[in-house]
This record gives C-alpha cells, structure tokens and sequence, in this order.
C-alpha cells in the first residue's frame, strides 16, 4: 500500500475510533469521512461496506482491550484498583460498538458467523473470562460486594462502561462503582 492510502486508512479508522467512542455506533460513514477530512469515495475505497469498517475497528478495541486487562491481571493489583483503572481505560473506548456488532451477529443467527464475526466471539468470550476473574478477586478481597455473581459485576460494568459519552467520573459511572463496593 502506497504512503498516502497507508495515512487515509489510518485517518479513517482513527476518525471513527474517536465517533464511535463519543456518539455511539450510529456514526455514518459520510461522517466518518468528513471528520477525517477525505472523501466518502476514499473511504469505500478502503472499506466496501460499513460492516467492514466497524468489524475491523471491533477486532482493533478487543485486541486492544485484552492487552490492556492482561496487563493489569498480571500487575498483582488489588481486584477494587483494577476495576477502577479498567473504568477509565474503558470509557475512553467504543466498547458500545462492540455490542452493536454482538446484537448484529446474533441477528444473523449462529450458522451465518463469518470468520471473523467467530475470532470476534472467541475473543469477547476471553476478554469477559479475564473481567470475571478480576471481579471474582476483587470479591475475595473484600472489596465487591459478594450478594452477586462475578458475572453480573461485568453486566454492570459493562453497561455502565460501554455506552457513548462514557466518563470515568460522571454520575452513572460513580453510582455503579458505589453499588459495587462491599
């Protein structure tokens, strides 16, 4: 790939890791465009359809994601310090779109997953095993409340987290972090 296609690609997915961090997975791909400052037809020229660019940015956020709680996991913090450091790691992401593309798939129907629709499965599938653990450590600590499952302590971070506009310190973000805390 040519420099200059190499810096409107990343422009694009750059552009639309910002939109769809702050708006929410409705972001067209006129917009995205437009905020990238290039034309709709150099965006489809890298990306045929919508579905490729949101899936290709999904699989950029999970692996980015992974690595982030990965990090922390193996770090010996405190189950409650993760939590919080994963807050603010989190609301800084497009983790919504991440559940658009979930929703989408299992509209589709399970038989119809592309392979890389499955590598997306597989990997959200770890990267909630890894926030279960985190939570299930932060319960055997002391620090979460034990009346749930670690499971339902990632429901709730996750729609807390996940939603556009997220910010570590505003009130839904506090009022789920209180609820948690034994």
């Amino acid at each position: 790939m040519r420099a200059d296609a190499r810096r409107n690609r990343d422009r694009i997915v750059q552009t639309a890791l910002d939109l769809l961090a702050e708006r929410g997975p409705g972001v067209s791909m006129e917009e995205i465009a437009r905020a990238a400052g290039l034309g709709v037809g150099t965006l489809y020229r890298h990306f045929p359809d919508r579905r490729g660019l949101l899936e290709e940015i999904g699989m950029d956020v999970l692996h980015r994601l992974r690595a982030e709680v990965r990090s922390l996991v193996g770090r010996e913090l405190p189950g409650w310090e993760v939590l919080n450091l994963l807050v603010g790691y989190c609301t800084g992401q497009p983790l919504a779109l991440l559940k658009s593309l979930a929703e989408d798939t299992a509209e589709d129907g399970a038989g119809t997953c592309t392979v890389g629709a499955r590598e997306r499965i597989e990997l959200q599938r770890e990267v909630t095993g890894l926030l279960e653990e985190i939570a299930g450590r932060a319960q055997r600590e002391g620090a979460v409340r034990g009346d749930i499952t670690p499971g339902e302590v990632i429901e709730l971070f996750s729609a807390t987290v996940c939603r556009p506009g997220a910010r570590p310190g505003d009130a839904m973000t506090r009022v789920m972090l209180d609820g948690l805390r034994a």
